[in-house]
């Protein structure tokens, strides 16, 4: 349990960073140096506490965010080690959502790359403090300036080096405190765990002082007291320093930068004295806000005697308790037993049990306490986004916004017996991941699990067989293509029904379909007054609506980027009802659909492709026959960077194309960018062949 004074010393952070940038590794001696693992685990091969999950084990990267807490220098930590694969991207997304500070991790050799940018914008957009630590320095080509400097302007932040590499690749000896001007060095006979603290040698004074006076400058922006003593040239203590950092780190000014190597046992000692010194606590951050039953604003602040707010940023199935639903407890406090209600969904709950986690460990605990992380046992209707709050109250916490899935699979049970296991384990996935769809085609029958990209629907099918123990047989990947409208077109709905019973149902809608630009979703809009249709029927008419464009007039993708405006109609008081009018929009949506001139969308890549000179030529004649638009050539550390947007329906199998035409010595990754028209021709290819004609 948190309490008052105890939370100032709390802080739940994440670390993040482009995959094989070393989080894991990070994080692992994060645990060992804290006393929490007794034993350092190594990702490579496959003993890291925090990569739990066998298909984790066997490919060397994190798949799934796991949780854990430890403990450093009197301060409880609440950790998350999120995946750095672009495919798991929501697992960062909802797990930022919850977190007071992050760790950045950058490799000294790679610097900051695609996946880096992806999850450093999802942290500005929460307003998220970081720290950056720069890992691998004992590696050939690593360059601590070099990824600095990228900091600054590929990602747009202010950074401010804290420490500076003493060497580098097999020079690389230690690190050189600026705060505390000395050079520390770490014992390898003990894992890194003795540290020696020495002068600065006198190769190292120049640089380190230089360094030293740009931190004082920097902070001086920000701090008077510093601007003051900087000028007169006094003496700033490390103290001064450190509270001048943390007050600017907090507000989003700075972002302090360290170096070290994890895997070499270099430096993490600091980079926990950083988490400490400079990221916030529970109480630093702003109080979290909602909405309250009457559509006003709310806010809650972090402290037990406040009503009890908590929002589900996980679901996580568990074979010994059923679901694990992750809850960052915002106010308040949750004991066992306790009986919550959960607004959005309108619901009471009750928990059976709390839980700690230390990656797949389980801790029972009493309660969890504002500013704190764990999890519950025993809620049944809780989804990802969810708030909780206790019985009479009602509060709604800013939700998640999850990408929509770009590819799909069919997939079917092996035998007759394994069909409703099958339904139960894909179910079970889909309440854990927002990004993963199940669905049925009407055309084929056949059903289709859709997500973000390969990576991600292999391991869903490996989970299903391993941990689902269900056999099931897997199609070839298939592109998830969307709909849209190119022209506007009205139509009407009208619907008239008497029943055996002798009750009668009426409803007639007006609908007008506009395109709009790209990336804008569906929008409707009301532009009648009550006296043709009264507004307690516009929920049902919009519901309606909705459920129709899931199935477009070309092939039945889902209709996207459409204004839907409802301009006329009529009803009839003794005989109208809620379902007469959906029933009359959807047979609106269809003719107005028929009409608009559907056009075909699919998913566009921003797709980076590093490879040597000498396949520059190559790489970009193959891109060039997937139709891709070259956006950039980019030399780098000779290196060759392609930037370029790719159909998603060309890139299937491209990681062993590419190894192939490259000797294995190029790498790619990708991200979805965009929807874009396909051409009329071929559109009508991709027609022909979904249709199977």
């Amino acid at each position: 349990m948190v309490e008052g004074g105890t939370l100032a010393k709390v802080r739940n952070i994440g670390i993040m960073a482009h995959i094989d940038a070393g989080k894991t590794t990070t994080t692992e001696r994060i645990l060992f140096y804290t006393g929490r693992s007794h034993k350092m685990g190594e990702v490579h091969d496959g003993t890291a506490v925090m990569d739990w999950m066998e298909q984790e084990q066997e490919r060397g990267i994190t798949i799934t965010s796991a949780a854990t807490t430890c403990f450093w220098r009197e301060h409880r930590i609440n950790i998350i080690d999120t995946p750095g694969h672009v495919d798991f991207t929501v697992e960062v997304e909802r797990c930022l959502r919850v977190l007071d500070g992050v760790v950045g991790v950058f490799c000294a050799v790679g610097g900051v790359e695609p996946q880096s940018e992806t999850v450093w914008r999802q942290a500005d957009h929460y307003h998220i403090p970081r720290l950056a630590f720069v890992n691998k320095m004992d590696r050939i080509g690593a360059d601590f300036e070099r990824v600095v400097e990228e900091i600054e302007t590929r990602l747009g932040a202010c950074p401010v080096p804290v420490t500076l590499p003493s060497g580098s690749e097999d020079s690389f000896s230690g690190v050189v405190d600026l705060i505390e001007q000395k050079l520390l060095v770490f014992d390898e006979q003990t894992q890194g765990e003795t540290v020696h603290v020495l002068d600065i040698p006198e190769a190292l004074r120049n640089k380190s002082s230089a360094a030293r006076s740009h931190l004082l400058e920097k902070l001086a922006d920000f701090d008077e007291g510093i601007m003051g003593k900087y000028l007169e040239e006094q003496d700033i203590s490390p103290d001064e320093i450190r509270r001048a950092l943390r007050k600017a780190t907090c507000s989003l000014k700075l972002v302090p930068v360290l170096c070290g190597s994890a895997f070499k046992n270099k430096g993490v000692q600091l980079l926990l004295d950083a988490v400490t010194d400079y990221l916030p606590s529970p109480l630093d951050v702003p109080p979290v806000e909602g909405i309250d039953g009457q559509g006003g604003t709310v806010t809650r602040q972090a402290d037990s005697g406040e009503p009890f707010c908590a929002l589900v940023f996980k679901l996580q199935s568990d074979p010994f308790v059923g679901t694990l639903a992750f809850i960052r407890v915002y106010s308040g406090e949750l004991k066992v037993g306790s009986r919550v209600f959960n607004p959005r969904k309108q619901k009471k709950e009750k928990v059976s049990k709390l839980i700690k986690l230390h990656a797949n460990k389980r801790e029972e605990v009493a309660s969890i306490s504002a500013g704190d992380i764990g999890a519950a046992v025993g809620l049944k209707f809780a989804t990802t986004g969810d708030t909780l709050c206790m019985e009479g109250d009602s509060i709604v916490l800013e939700s998640m916004d999850f990408p929509e899935p770009v590819i799909s699979i069919a997939i079917e049970a092996k035998t007759k017996a394994d069909e409703d296991k099958l339904a139960e384990s894909l179910n079970k996935i889909a309440c854990e991941d927002p990004t993963f769809r199940v669905s049925r085609n009407e055309d084929t029958g056949q059903q289709l699990i859709s997500g973000m990209g390969e990576l991600h629907l292999e391991i869903i099918v490996d989970r299903l067989v391993r941990e689902f123990k269900v056999a099931a047989n897997v199609g070839t990947p298939q592109v998830a293509y969307k709909e849209a409208v190119t022209r506007s077109a009205e139509g009407e709905g009208r619907f008239f029904q008497t029943q055996g019973v002798g009750k009668e149902q009426y409803g007639h809608v007006v609908l007008r379909f506009e395109p709009t630009e790209r990336g804008s979703g569906v929008n409707f809009e009301n532009k009648i007054n009550e006296e043709l249709i009264p507004a307690l029927y516009l929920k049902a008419i919009e519901k309606g609506i909705r459920d129709s464009l899931d199935s477009g007039p070309l092939i039945g993708y889902p209709l996207t980027d459409l204004k839907v405006q409802l301009v006329g109609g009529s009803y009839d008081e003794e005989h109208s009802t809620e379902m007469a009018f959906g029933v009359a929009a959807a047979l609106a949506c269809r003719k107005v659909a028929a009409e608009a001139g559907a056009v075909l969308l699919e998913p566009v890549m921003a797709v980076e492709v590093i490879t040597p000179d000498e396949y520059l030529g190559e790489v970009i004649n193959d891109l060039n026959r997937k139709h891709a638009q070259i956006e950039a050539v980019e030399a780098a550390r000779n290196l060759q960077v392609v930037k370029a947007n790719v159909p998603l329906a060309q890139m299937f199998g491209y990681s062993t194309a590419l190894r192939s035409a490259t000797q294995g010595r190029a790498s790619f990754t990708m991200q979805f960018e965009a929807f874009a028209e396909v051409s009329s021709r071929q559109a009508e290819v991709i027609i022909h062949k979904i249709r199977g004609v």
